[in-house]
């Protein structure tokens, strides 16, 4: 139900889906950035890395906003098809059934059945709309988003590249900005759901360098 729930929102992309895409831009371009070796000679390897480490961003941000567009879409199909079987079953038993399983479970049960009830009668008392739901601008401009969140944490990890001909020294503070980002993308996510926003940030930041570790690893 989370395109229902949404509609009177200002965007699709809450907190958390906007921190776990910067998270998932950062770990693709630092598995890129962790190959460059510091006894990298020459400038040219480097730039090759590193144009590699763009481009992997930009195809994936691409994927990434294409197949928002197809959850979004698909999420709309099923919310109509609900409330149609809603608008058409006449057994309230079954309609509380069909609204509890679209819910979080500790949702629905702290609801319980009468407010399950009272949800069923409004739904099943509002008009379905004449067209079957399609893409808004909205959701396009939210797949906009997911594509420049993936692409543009790409780039602090490069700068100290272009700042430097040093590349063990671009290389610590590529890593450093790496873990800074990681650090306040879970600070975010603490900030939204109420935690401890330094603990949340510092297990973000090692999390993300395991698994930095574990990509390099296994050949990613």
């Amino acid at each position: 139900m989370s395109a229902t729930v949404n509609e009177g929102s200002d965007t699709a992309l809450d907190p958390v889906y906007r921190a776990s895409e910067v998270i998932f831009g950062l770990l693709m371009a630092m598995s890129f950035i962790g190959s460059i070796s510091v006894a990298t000679d020459g400038r040219e390897e480097v730039r090759t890395l590193l144009i590699a480490a763009l481009g992997c961003n930009l195809a994936w941000g691409l994927v990434d906003a294409v197949m928002h567009l197809v959850a979004t879409k698909t999420q709309k199909r099923r919310n109509y098809a609900m409330l149609e079987k809603l608008q058409i079953g006449k057994n309230p038993v079954e309609g509380r059934a069909l609204l509890a399983d679209e819910m979080p479970g500790p949702l629905a049960a702290s609801i319980g059945e009468d407010g399950l009830e009272q949800l069923r009668q409004k739904l099943a008392g509002k008009s379905l709309p004449v067209t079957r739901p399609s893409l808004t601008g909205r959701d396009f401009g939210d797949a906009i988003i997911v594509f420049f969140l993936v692409v543009l944490s790409t780039f602090p990890l490069v700068i100290p590249f272009m700042l430097t001909d040093d590349t063990a020294r671009a290389l610590l503070w590529s890593r450093l900005v790496a873990v800074a980002m990681l650090f306040i993308a879970g600070a975010t996510l603490a900030r939204y759901s109420s935690g401890n926003v330094w603990l949340n940030g510092l297990v973000m930041a090692t999390l993300g360098a395991l698994l930095m570790a574990a990509i390099m690893a296994l050949g990613g």
